[in-house]
């Protein structure tokens, strides 16, 4: 691999060069010689590391890109979503499945089998919510299934015993069970990540089918999907050769059916018992509820380095100070209340509307926090949510908890966080790993209006993953 040398580049606020070589960087300092080095010249842009999303589900990310929209802001009211759904019957086929996503109750009440039967009759129809536990499902569906009959453990059923249409956490079930579909695009997904300036991801599904696995793993292998993987589901044999890293083993607390304590604390015990998992782990809690469960849990365990809390959507002052003394970090997502949080603050309990994705109070409480998007259920885009991170305002313009905004840049450090360093920030320097993202401005102008459109090029070891003039 040919050298690359970043002429007048700023390297924490430093204006200087920044030579790369064999994935790593070797030198920085001004005035570094070019032979036998690509010089790329930065024009006075920083140069950052390359940033870490902390939570997405890359393979529902690519499926989305190929799915039928049923939410907000594509699809608003009752009779948009027959139509949408009618003209997806339409064209689909007798043998094809439709898969929707991104609905909201706000659109048409709590759907079930009787709602999607009059907009896709005989073709097998499954919705999922945009929060993503639920999805529902028509009478095809049920019936293709057998739903009617038997099912997953989150299956919903009516006071005969008949499938509702709705089935909770069944998402590895039904990869298993519905007619594959061609395979998700991950390259675009990759390219689309790339230009964002990710370099890495932590995927948050929590539990990888065997399909899923060997899909991901050929993207990551063939570089169709250059970044830096670590998976929470669990990485098999395979997938730790090729450089995937095992993430806290992920739990959820499932808010719908929360399960007695008893049973929570023996599936954190199992998963820090299992063999191929690091033995921490990261537990899915988006109530009030569930969060004081899970630190019960936790605290009866005992705390690993490194557990973590994914969403804490709610969390009361008294939960933060837990989860201080417990050492848990939290993964929060700030671009869910940019994209929805009008109608969190009309669901959400009036004392609960003040507290909701809070995160100056997590810092203020010394509780680590990583900034993520949990895409494809909230942004994709860092440069989103790190903008939310600081505004904190809903798609109507009011403004959630006003004390937990945090500054950009505070919001865009958590991105420089990466599992390979025990969640400590990456910096540009000598000997770090060659993942480095190069800005069209200063950090600072970069950060007075955060926009992934600041983002010039991306590198993953000094291989050029992104290039905006030639994208």
């Amino acid at each position: 691999m040919v050298d690359t040398l970043f002429q007048e580049v700023r390297v924490r606020g430093r204006r200087c060069d920044v030579r790369v070589a064999d994935g790593v960087v070797t030198h920085i300092g001004p005035g570094l010689p070019v032979e036998g080095a690509r010089v790329i010249t930065g024009g006075d842009g920083a140069l950052l590391p390359g940033l870490h999303e902390h939570h997405c589900h890359l393979l529902a990310c690519a499926a989305a890109a190929d799915s039928v929209s049923c939410g907000p802001p594509q699809v608003r009211t009752a009779a948009h979503l027959h139509d949408v759904l009618s003209s997806a019957a339409t064209e689909v086929g007798a043998t094809a499945w439709i898969r929707g996503v991104g609905y909201d109750e706000s659109v048409a009440g709590a759907l079930d089998r009787a709602a999607l039967d009059r907009s896709t009759g005989a073709i097998p129809t499954r919705v999922q919510h945009r929060g993503g536990s639920v999805w529902y499902l028509n009478s095809a569906a049920i019936t293709a299934l057998d739903l009617d009959i038997t099912g997953p453990p989150g299956t919903e059923r009516d006071a005969a015993g008949y499938a509702t249409g709705r089935l909770w956490r069944a998402d590895r079930w039904l990869g298993e069970h519905v007619p594959s579909r061609a395979a998700p695009d991950l390259g675009a997904l990759g390219r689309a990540l790339a230009s964002y300036g990710v370099t890495g991801v932590t995927d948050a599904t929590p539990e990888l089918t065997e399909s899923s696995t060997e899909l991901l793993l050929g993207a990551h292998e063939s570089g169709v999907l250059p970044q830096r993987l670590t998976v929470l589901g669990a990485a098999n044999r395979a997938m730790r050769s090729a450089g995937v890293l095992d993430g806290p083993r992920k739990i959820v607390v499932s808010d719908h059916e929360l399960p007695a304590l008893d049973e929570l604390i023996a599936t954190i015990r199992s998963a820090r018992a299992a063999t191929d998992a690091p033995g921490t782990v990261a537990v899915h809690s988006v109530t009030r509820e569930s969060l004081f469960l899970t630190l019960t849990a936790l605290a009866e365990v005992g705390t690993l380095p490194g557990d973590r809390i994914e969403h804490a959507a709610v969390a009361p002052d008294e939960a933060i100070d837990i989860l201080r003394e417990l050492r848990l970090v939290v993964v929060t997502q700030p671009s869910l209340l940019a994209l929805r949080g009008d109608d969190y603050l009309e669901r959400a309990e009036p004392g609960d509307r003040e507290i909701l994705w809070r995160y100056g109070a997590f810092l203020a409480a010394g509780v680590p926090v990583y900034c993520s998007g949990d895409a494809p259920y909230g942004a994709l885009d860092p440069w989103v949510s790190i903008a939310a991170a600081t505004r904190r305002t809903t798609p109507k313009g009011r403004v959630v908890g006003a004390q937990e905004r945090v500054s950009a840049e505070t919001a865009l450090s958590a991105y420089f966080a990466h599992p390979e360093l025990d969640g400590r920030a990456r910096t540009v320097t000598v000997g770090a790993p060659a993942d480095l993202v190069l800005l069209d401005r200063t950090l600072e102008q970069a950060l007075h209006d955060p926009d992934s459109r600041c983002v010039q090029r991306t590198f993953i070891s000094g291989r050029e993953v992104f290039d905006r003039e030639n994208a």
